[in-house]
Order: structure tokens, then sequence, then C-alpha cells
């Protein structure tokens, strides 16, 4: 069985024609710096940047707040009311953006529900650590800011034919250049970004931030062939000095024709194609594109074959479990913390496990791995927002061989919550947030 990242919106084709505060409890372990914030209900994503961790929170009440804690101990800094603007609920709760401005400074970035005439909401930089106002930008349409560099990217005016691009300065909002058409981050350093321009004919981009000078283009076509739709949804991930992509099926209500789909390898300093793998749909849970993907070949007939974990850096198969192997129904994917084994899970009932090395079975007792904690999640009941947005997920430990879940699990694996400078963060299936600093290496979890 595959589950997405979100459940994916018809409507997206339309537009491509802590401790130390409250609530908080600290860790049984002492081993590392640990710490819970149940204040929060997250339901975006995470984003880090000079010591601050800031993320979408979902109120009783329905509405949004945007949350920033600190990242040694995740102490609440501020909060204030958030929205979405022309977001499409395929594409999650969009999370603020926060860049490092030096000297352990950064700014905080997200949609707040100012409105004023044909402006729907109101752009809002804050201090990170204090949450002062510094500019604010007025927006008709957007599907959220981005971190781009030392930049801030928005795609604007997304609702309407003159949709753009701008990049901005974090210091005081002023446009540093701009592009026609709707564009989303995908990498960014100190001198240059890469952008995935979304349109009828979509490809990765570079451009040099300073000047907005285009380096390298190429379409994603020329990877995987013509007939790409990127209304299924797309993921990507950096691995050394490549950048990873994916792109998912997506079938035409009209035509039920089945778009191009499959992962694929770009070199970021020149945008050459390192390798494909073109007809596998990625599977969930699993690692980043970029990190550990994991995928499932699927024929022309849509008959979906094994499970194949890739390495991120040649698109070689490094372990895989045969389609014979693949239990007939009612099971969910679990990997265990290294992800050398691929699990079947089988609520509260025996399942199978199998060494991804050898495709072969492993003995299932007292086998531990990870899966979704929901199997069937409900859409979140957003004040103002269209029906079918959908939290992150959260991950919850197994034992596989009865199916049940285990209460004394630790932090989820590095797999699936990614590293920053040692740190590690995530929501678990309350919504609550959590941070560990076991000094894993930095590498990008299953959501970026």
């Amino acid at each position: 069985m595959l589950r997405p990242l979100w459940k994916p919106s018809v409507a997206l084709a339309g537009t491509l024609a802590v401790a130390g505060c409250a609530g908080s409890d600290a860790a049984t372990t002492p081993a590392f710096p640990t710490w819970h914030n149940a204040q929060v209900h997250v339901v975006s994503r995470l984003s880090e940047a000079a010591g601050v961790v800031t993320t979408t929170s979902m109120k009783p009440d329905g509405s949004l707040e945007t949350v920033a804690v600190r990242l040694r101990d995740g102490r609440r800094l501020w909060a204030y009311p958030a929205t979405m603007a022309g977001r499409l609920p395929g594409m999650g709760v969009s999370a603020p953006a926060i860049v490092e401005t030096g000297g352990g400074e950064g700014v905080v970035v997200a949609l707040d529900p100012a409105r004023k005439g044909r402006w729907k909401a109101t752009l809002v930089a804050r201090d990170a650590h204090s949450g002062v106002q510094k500019w604010t930008r007025p927006v008709h349409s957007s599907f959220g800011p981005q971190r781009c560099g030392p930049y801030i990217c928005l795609s604007e005016h997304t609702a309407l034919a003159q949709a753009r691009t701008v990049v901005l300065d974090p210091a005081g909002g002023k446009p540093v250049w701009k592009l026609p058409g709707i564009s989303e981050v995908e990498w960014s350093d100190q001198a240059r970004v890469l952008l995935l321009r979304l349109s009828d004919d979509p490809m990765v981009e570079s451009y040099e931030l300073k000047t907005g000078k285009l380096q390298w283009q190429q379409p994603i076509e020329q990877a995987l062939g013509p007939g790409v739709d990127l209304s299924g949804g797309w993921a990507f991930g950096a691995a050394g000095d490549d950048l990873v992509g994916y792109v998912a099926p997506y079938t035409d209500p009209r035509t039920r024709r089945l778009s191009t789909f499959g992962l694929f390898s770009l070199r970021r300093t020149d945008g050459t194609i390192n390798w494909i793998r073109p007809s596998v749909v990625r599977v969930y849970p699993s690692g980043n594109p970029g990190y550990a993907p994991v995928v499932r070949p699927v024929d022309r007939q849509g008959a979906y074959g094994g499970f194949a974990r890739l390495d991120p850096a040649s698109g070689r198969v490094v372990g895989q479990v045969g389609a014979a192997d693949v239990p007939g129904s009612g099971w969910w994917l679990a990997f265990p913390e290294r992800m050398d084994k691929l699990g079947f899970l089988a609520h509260g009932a025996k399942g199978s496990v199998y060494d991804l090395a050898s495709g072969r079975p492993a003995p299932v007792e007292e086998e531990r791995s990870w899966s979704f904690c929901v199997t069937d999640p409900k859409p979140l009941p957003l004040k103002g927002q269209p029906p079918g947005f959908y939290s992150t997920a959260a991950l919850c430990e197994y034992d596989l061989a009865t199916g049940e879940r285990l209460t004394t699990a630790g932090p989820p694996p590095a797999w699936f919550t990614g590293s920053t400078a040692g740190w590690r963060l995530w929501r678990d299936e309350k919504g609550a947030l959590h941070g560990i600093n076991d000094n894993t290496a930095s590498a990008p979890g299953m959501y970026g």
C-alpha cells in the first residue's frame, strides 16, 4: 500500500495551465539534549536557522499561527496569527521561512491574515528571537515564502495570470530580482538557487542569487520523457553535489491517461543528467529522494513490482524485495532505524520482514520498525480554508511480530527526521514538537 506525503489535489492541475516552559516535558534519558513542547499543534514542516525553530501551528478553533521556539531547549518565543492565501490543499500547510542574517540573528517570514482591498493577506517579516515586526508586503495569492540562500523567495499572484516569483532582501523586504511564473525552491546556498519552474513544461533552473542571472536550465521531460504532469506531486533532495528529483504519477480525469513519472538526478553545477529511474513510484514512509529513496516499479498495465532501495549517488539498486514476496493486502510499510530491512506491518497481527541486502525473509520475532501512526488521517478542520489540508505525518514504532504499537519508543529514525548540525526535529501524532541533539550527521529527512 502506498501513501503520499499528502493526499493529491486535483486543483493543482488547474494552476499549472519545550523544556523550560509550561507544557514541556524533560526527556527521561539525559544522554543527549532533548526537549518536548506540547504547547503547539504542528501541522506544517519545520524550518530552523539562527538557533530558532519555526512552524505553523493550528489552534483549537481551526485558525493558524506562526510559532517560534528556541532550538536549544524548545522554549516558546512568540506566536502570531497566520493564514494561507491561494495555497492548494495538495501542497500541505505552508511553513514559515526563516533566514539567518548574521551575528546569530534571523528573520522569520510568514503570511498574516491582514487583508486590505484586493490584497488577501500580508507577508510579514519578524525578528526570529523577539518576534518584533521588521517589514510587510501585501499579497493577493501565494504558495508561501521559502528561504533561498540569504534571501526570501516568494511566488505571488499565483491565482492570477501575472503570477511571478520574487526574491526579497530579508532585512527590509526590498525586491532583489523577479521572474515571471510560479517557482519552488528545491536547493540553495549563499550564491545560487535551484528552482522548479511550475509550468506546462516544468524544468529545473539555476540562478545566481545576487543578480538573478540564469546559469542553466534542464527540462524534466529531458530526463523522464514526454508527458510530465506535476499534478500528482513532486519531491527533491540534495545528494552530495547532485539534486535528486521525483515526479509522481497523475491520471488525467478527462483522458484517463497516466502521466510520465519517476526519479532522476541532476548535477547541481551545470544541470547535467546523471541517472534516471523512469516508471517508479516513491513509497511512504521512506527516506528523502536525495538520501535513502525507496521505490516500486509500475508497468504499463499499472501492475506494481517489488521494492527497491536506491543509491542516490548512482541510482543503482542497493537492496530489494521481489514482487513475489509482497503480501496480498492489509499491510503498511515499516522500516527499522538503519533501513537495512523492509517490513510489512499488519496491525494487531503478525507481519513479515525482509533483509534488503539479500532480499531474503528475516526473523520477525522482536523486530521493531517504524511506520505511520495513523493509516487513515483526517483532514484538518482549518478555519477559512478549503477542505483537504493534512498535517505532516508522524511515525510510531511497532513490534512486527504482534503488530502492536510500542509505547516506549524513542525518537523516530534519522531517515525520517533528517538532521541539521546534530539536531533532529519532528512532530508526534498529537502535533507536539520534539527536538534532540544526538550528533547525527546532517542529512535531509522524509519531508526535506
